[in-house]
Order: structure tokens, then C-alpha cells, then sequence
């Protein structure tokens, strides 16, 4: 593995007032471990039955009944935690109850809201109250076809407040993406909004609500949001009501806000796989496992702390929304924007970062690879003197990526590539403040997660490629799949590739599909997925390698790099998309294949390179190998609705 360029060091004084040194000095107190990074994190697994109730300590978390033990098994399937604690998720969120800012919202046009903890408390009680009036009880689910706006999560509080199961999907999600997802869970209550807007329009939704409704008849109730404008028509809406009426008159006091103690295990939240190759998987995550995993992700890794500002561009149909939102039971305030990050222009995020005075600021590699090619300058152009902490996900942040940011963004900053998954609603690698941060590399792998980089031998490697796994029990596993009995889906997703000792018989290993590298220095690469590795030849190629070389070109806007099978061997075809007006030229095909082999080595030059209009993504951004793998080998794309973008795939039939 090559050396990688030292790109920040937090100074003394900052990794010494940092959450996680105070975590470290409290276990180096009471357990007598080393005082170091490592200790902790090797402490951390060897001696879970400490940590994690030593974390629900330290992050305040009070359950309302205790637990009879903490971790029932080393089976990864077969483990159980905390049995016998009762705890709710809202109430820890909801602790706050005065007047410093718990939520900023924004959204395109320059609408503003703000409330206070004490109002979002109040809000989600009004809401739970009318919850109740309408017979919403333990297990049932509230499903929400909503923007990323406060009442979104007024609603959600409220839901699971009282033991109801959340689900979300945003407005962009086309009617058969809804059905996919909420028919399978049969929810008693839908939040939506009347519309959004996107890139300069607006977009009215009822219409594709009125068609949901039509196939989802275990809706009892559904509640309407004015975005767009402040009647809306909810004609032929079954049993609507408008937010406001719904919530009550507001200058009425507010009701006492109760709270229904639930299992450490009982299901919050039902998330979905991306649904690109099927219908999508629903992913059940539990109270205390999504609790005490983001309490240790933003409290440690991120040092989030109350009365600081946090950010996140995502939409209600991502885990990071969830994961955004859990900010609130630090204390810290939750800054939401809504709509297009590029509209009028790039410079929107940053404006917001600027006027909000935000801390931590999170986006995705795309963001910030447009930005770059865009020639932006946040640093100098925007006052980000409030900015210590910037956080990426969604797919591989390359070594020039990195080395941007720090060049124009902030030069005293912790850059932060985090790297999990809806899976498990959080992180397996992720950022740490008392390290350092190297070109490239993801700085540690995440307290409490025995992950490793395993060869096809099921061999730990250090500095060498393999398959990401992670070898024992953690909180914020799945609770199950919905609807899978015997969890059959649930154990083919994950544990049917890695034993511990490589038997049939041996306990499962938890095995992500991510194709990794763990360096001498503990950090981690992520080369993409593995079930995208291509392997001409028999060697395995991470496609964010080919992706680091391609688009750091600066007539290339975008690309997306699969495999093709041809006899025994593999053909690796490349598709870029050009920034106008380049064309691909021969002079341009050669440089591109120049570049790669010199970046990386001549295995991993494309033996096709195609233009095309556009690459398909995800609705979180990410770029779909394996959609264009089916069409290249002459299979149907299972489900066009998953995608941002559909039509997309239409040129890739006759490309090649």
C-alpha cells in the first residue's frame, strides 16, 4: 500500500478537550486499560459486556428499567442485547425542554422556520395526543412521504413516542417506489406534504398520493402538510386532515407528554435497501441499538456537543436522515435544508454553513467533486470560522478529494469519510478526533465494531484488499427483516459467505459487500463494492479506484465502470459522461487510458470507453454498477423505479 500524505493533526489541546479523551481517561480510570486509541478500540470489543454500558452512561441515556445482561451471544445471529431494559428513543431526543434551537430549517425558495426544544417538545405531544386519538398504539406503523422539513420530524417523535414504527420516504420517490416500500409494511397513518421544490420548480405530490392511497387500504388516517401552499385540495383523500388541525389550536397549552417504555429491541424505525435489483428489503432497526450507536458515532467520533449547529444533506428517504436527527439528544441544534444543494449554484450549502454557524457540515463526494471541478473556493469566499468537523458519505472520497477540502475549504479541520449503512442504520468506519487524518484513508474503524478486511480464505490481511467483515455482535444490527419468517432474507443478506473458523458449523461472520484495505496505520480504504470488483484476469479491481484517476480529468463530469464478461475472462468497459464541449476523441481515449494505467496499473485500463448523457443513480446519489452489469450482459433492470434517473439505462442497450 503506498504512504499516505498526513493531511491534519488535531493540535493538543483540542484532542485533549475532545469527548473521546475523556471517554478514553474515564476507562483508563475504572478499567486500567493503556491510554491510547488502540487500547480503547481493541477494549472496546474484547470486553463489550463494559463498553456498551459504560457508553449508555456516559451518553446520559436513562432506561426506565434495567437490563438482566448485555449481550446474550457471540452468534451474530443469535444475539440479543440489554433483555429486560425498557427504554424509548424520543424520550432521550425529547430530554430538552427550553428555548435554545433544536431545529433550523431552510428550504430552496428561502422559506425559514425555527423551533426551539421547547416548542419541538410541544409540538410532537400535540401530535401524539391526536396519534392516540386515532387509536395509533405499540407496533403500528406511521409511514411519511415528506421533504426534509420540522414537521417531518415533529411527527416522527411523536409516532415513536408511543411505540409506533417509522417509516420514510421522500416526495421524489415516483408512486410504484412508495408501494414498493410502504406496502409491505401496512402502515395505519400517512404524514405527507402537498409538494416540494426542486431546481426552480415546484412540484405538487397529492396527485401521486391520491394513486398511493388507492393501493395501500390499511390507511386509516392521513395527515396533510401545507408546503406549497396554505390550502391545499384534499379532495378524495380518505380521512384527511390538515397539519395544523390536526396538531390543534396552538395558542391552547400543550398536553403532558408521555412516553410508551418499549424493549430494548422493539422495532423504531423500518428502512429499505436501494431496490435495484428487486423489491426492496425492509430493514427493521430497534430503540436502544439506533440510540446508543449514534450517541457513540456523534457524542466520540464526531465530538458533537450541545448548543453546537449540525448539518447534513440528505432527504427523508436516506439513513442519514434518521441518523441526523438523532443530534437532537445531544443537545446540539439540527439544521435541515431542502431542496437542490446546486441550485441557484454551488455556493448554496456553503451560504448556508456560513449563515447558520454550523460545526459540522455533511455531504457526499459528488457534492464535493462538483465543487471542485466547479473551481470553488468556500473558505475564502464564505466565513466558515464556526466549521471544525466535515463529514462524507455515499460512496468513496478519493486522495484528491481530501486533499481539496483542505486546500479550500479549512486547513484546521476534521475531515471525516464515514462508511456503513443503511444496514445498520450507522457506521463501520468513520472519522475520530484525536487522530490524525491521511489522504484517502477513513480514519479508524468504529468503537465497539470488530470489523476486518478478510482475503477469500477468510484470512485477516493488513495492507492487502478484501472483503469487509465484521466478526462479532453489535447493538445496531437488524432486529429483523419485515415479513421474514425464519429470517431467511435476513441471514442471505449478510451471513452466508464467512464462518469465524471457516467451517459450515462455526458461528456466521457479518460480511457487507464492501471491497476494503486496512493500513498500518489503522485507517481504511473503501474500493467500492464488492459484488462491483471487477477481476480481469483473476485480479480484483475496486471501481473507486478507476473512478479517483477518471473523473479527477477535467473534461470528465461523471463515469461509472463495470465488468463484461467475455469467454473466462472479463472486459473492463468504461462510461463517461463530458463536460460540454468535449467530445471523446481519440486523443481523449488515449489520455484517459494513460492516466489509469499510471494511477493505478495497465490490469486496470478499460478495454471500452463510451460516452454517455448520463450515469444512473440512487435517490441518495449513488451510482448503480450493477444496473448497467444486467444491462450489458442482456437482463432486465428488475426495478427502474429505485433510480433517480431511469432513463438513464436507455443508452447503455445499444452502446456497446
Amino acid at each position: 500500500m503506498p504512504t499516505r500524505t498526513k493531511l491534519w493533526e488535531p493540535a493538543p489541546e483540542r484532542a485533549d478537550g475532545s469527548q473521546m479523551q475523556e471517554f478514553l481517561r474515564r476507562i483508563v480510570d475504572r478499567f486500567g486499560i493503556e491510554p491510547h486509541w488502540e487500547a480503547l478500540r481493541t477494549w472496546s470489543i474484547d470486553r463489550r459486556e463494559h463498553f456498551w454500558p459504560e457508553l449508555l452512561e456516559f451518553a446520559g441515556v436513562e432506561p426506565s428499567a434495567p437490563a438482566r445482561s448485555v449481550v446474550s451471544s457471540d452468534d451474530m445471529l443469535a444475539a440479543r442485547w440489554f433483555e429486560g431494559m425498557t427504554l424509548n428513543y424520543s424520550r432521550h431526543l425529547l430530554r430538552y425542554d427550553d428555548d435554545r434551537d433544536a431545529i433550523l430549517f431552510e428550504n430552496e425558495v428561502g422559506t425559514t422556520k425555527r423551533l426551539s426544544h421547547r416548542v419541538l417538545r410541544d409540538e410532537a405531544a400535540r401530535c401524539a395526543r391526536a396519534l392516540a386519538n386515532d387509536g395509533v398504539k405499540r407496533g403500528d406503523r406511521v409511514a411519511a412521504y415528506m421533504p426534509n422539513m420540522p414537521e417531518t420530524i415533529v411527527a416522527m417523535l411523536a409516532a415513536t413516542s408511543r411505540g409506533a414504527v417509522w417509516s420514510s420516504c421522500s416526495p421524489d420517490f415516483g408512486v410504484s417506489g412508495v408501494l414498493d416500500r410502504f406496502g409491505q409494511i401496512d402502515p395505519t397513518v400517512l404524514v405527507v406534504a402537498d409538494g416540494y421544490c426542486y431546481g426552480g420548480k415546484r412540484i405538487e405530490t397529492l396527485r401521486h398520493v391520491r394513486a398511493i392511497l388507492e393501493q395501500l387500504p390499511s390507511v386509516r388516517r392521513v395527515i396533510v402538510v401545507p408546503h406549497l401552499d396554505e390550502q391545499p385540495d384534499c379532495a378524495d383523500l380518505g380521512n384527511a386532515v390538515l397539519w395544523r388541525d390536526y396538531l390543534g389550536a396552538a395558542d391552547h397549552p400543550a398536553p403532558d407528554l408521555t412516553f410508551t417504555e418499549v424493549p430494548f429491541e422493539h422495532p423504531l424505525f423500518i428502512l429499505y435497501s436501494s431496490g435495484t435489483t428487486g423489491v426492496p428489503k425492509c430493514i427493521v432497526h430497534g430503540h436502544g441499538g439506533t440510540l446508543l450507536q449514534h450517541m457513540k458515532e456523534l457524542m466520540l467520533h464526531c465530538d458533537l456537543r450541545p448548543d453546537e449547529r449540525i448539518f447534513y444533506f440528505t432527504t427523508c428517504g436516506w439513513m442519514m436522515w434518521n441518523w441526523l436527527i438523532s443530534s437532537l439528544g445531544v443537545g446540539a441544534a439540527v439544521v435541515l435544508y431542502d431542496g437542490n444543494p446546486g441550485h441557484p449554484d454551488l455556493h448554496r450549502l456553503w451560504q448556508l454553513a456560513e449563515r447558520q454557524r454550523v460545526h459540522v457540515f455533511g455531504t457526499s463526494p459528488k457534492f464535493i467533486h462538483a465543487c471542485q471541478k466547479s473551481h470553488l473556493r468556500p473558505g475564502s469566499e464564505h466565513d466558515l470560522s464556526a466549521l471544525r468537523c466535515l463529514l462524507s458519505t455515499g460512496a468513496p472520497l478519493s486522495a484528491e478529494q481530501f486533499t481539496w477540502v483542505y486546500d479550500e475549504v479549512r486547513r484546521d479541520l476534521q475531515l471525516s469519510s464515514i462508511s456503513g449503512g443503511t444496514d445498520l442504520i450507522s457506521c463501520f468506519m468513520l472519522g475520530n478526533p484525536i487522530l490524525p487524518v491521511y489522504a484517502g484513508e477513513i480514519q479508524c474503524r468504529g468503537l465497539g465494531m470488530d470489523v476486518h478486511a478478510w482475503n477469500d480464505a477468510g484470512r485477516p490481511v493488513t495492507g492487502e484488499k478484501g472483503e469487509l467483515v465484521c466478526t462479532a455482535p453489535f447493538p445496531s444490527q437488524p432486529v429483523e427483516f419485515w415479513n421474514d419468517p425464519g429470517q431467511s432474507k435476513y441471514q442471505a443478506a449478510y451471513f452466508e459467505h464467512f464462518t469465524k473458523d471457516g467451517s459450515r458449523h462455526a458461528a456466521p461472520v457479518w460480511r457487507h459487500g464492501d471491497f476494503i484495505e486496512i493500513s498500518a496505520t489503522g485507517g481504511v480504504v473503501v474500493y467500492g463494492r464488492s459484488d462491483a470488483t471487477l477481476n480481469p484476469g483473476g485480479v480484483r479491481i475496486g471501481t473507486a479506484e478507476i473512478y479517483r484517476i477518471v473523473e479527477a480529468l477535467p473534461e470528465v463530469l461523471d463515469s461509472i465502470v463495470v465488468g463484461r464478461q467475455k469467454d473466462d475472462d472479463v472486459d473492463i468497459c468504461l462510461f463517461v459522461v463530458l463536460r460540454p464541449p468535449a467530445k471523446l476523441t481519440a486523443e481523449l481515449t488515449r489520455r484517459i487510458r494513460s492516466c489509469i494505467a499510471a494511477g493505478a496499473t495497465k490490469r486496470h485500463v478499460p478495454r471500452h470507453i463510451r460516452a454517455v448523457p448520463a450515469i444512473p443513480h440512487t435517490l441518495s446519489g449513488k451510482k448503480v454498477e450493477l444496473a448497467v452489469y444486467q444491462i450489458l450482459h442482456g437482463r432486465d433492470v428488475q426495478n427502474r423505479a429505485a433510480l433517480a434517473n431511469p432513463e438513464a439505462l436507455d443508452a447503455f442497450r445499444i452502446i456497446l
